[in-house]
């Protein structure tokens, strides 16, 4: 059971990560590609299901299709991490399967919350690197969630919408500059229209 003294909300995951950098929202275009089997994507997306949940303020990391953002992510710029991140979902899921009795992806919320809060602690028996293997994962989720849709993630917006981010702009308007009224939000890609966005 999830200790209520080291449960992160929704809000204090966002605050906590400030901005994703910018590199995560400009870098060059990832090809289409896969790595992940259907297994282990299954796992990630229970995984980072539980980081950024549904809730009344949006969707969850899931929903906004961060998995492919990672997915996307490893096999072009991140291609050197592959092995060590398939390793970490691997090691997270017999940790699971030892600690729970289940794999990561067929606990509840609750029991996969155990095995989160386990790894981030390190207390992860037989998963040296754990904390490690969150902190990346955490990273990544965070920039598929909040980066640009471009890039395989933040599907229809869903992550700009949930911090009220307007997307970019070539310029702007005196009136899109008041204090006293939030920007309408330009659901577009920094990379235009012709990609779709």
């Amino acid at each position: 059971m999830p200790d209520p003294e080291h449960e992160i909300s929704r809000r204090e995951l966002i605050v906590s990560s400030a901005f994703v950098p910018l590199a995560a929202l400009t870098a060059t275009a990832q090809p289409a590609e896969t790595v992940l089997a259907p297994a282990q994507m299954k796992t990630l997306e229970a995984f980072i299901e539980r980081l950024i949940p549904r809730d009344q303020l949006g969707p969850s990391a899931a929903e906004a299709g961060a998995q492919h953002y990672i997915d996307r992510a490893l096999a072009g710029p991140n291609a050197a991490e592959k092995q060590s991140f398939l390793d970490g979902l691997a090691a997270m899921d017999t940790f699971a399967t030892n600690s729970q009795g289940a794999a990561f992806a067929d606990l509840p919320p609750e029991k996969r919350d155990a095995v989160i809060t386990a790894m981030e602690r390190g207390t992860a028996a037989g998963f040296a690197n754990a904390p490690q293997f969150f902190t990346r994962a955490r990273r990544l989720t965070l920039e598929g969630m909040f980066g640009d849709p471009f890039h395989g993630g933040n599907r229809s917006f869903a992550g700009w919408d949930l911090i009220r981010y307007p997307g970019p702009r070539l310029a702007v308007s005196p009136e899109e500059q008041r204090l006293d009224k939030l920007p309408s939000p330009n659901h577009r890609s920094a990379y235009g229209a012709q990609y779709g966005h």
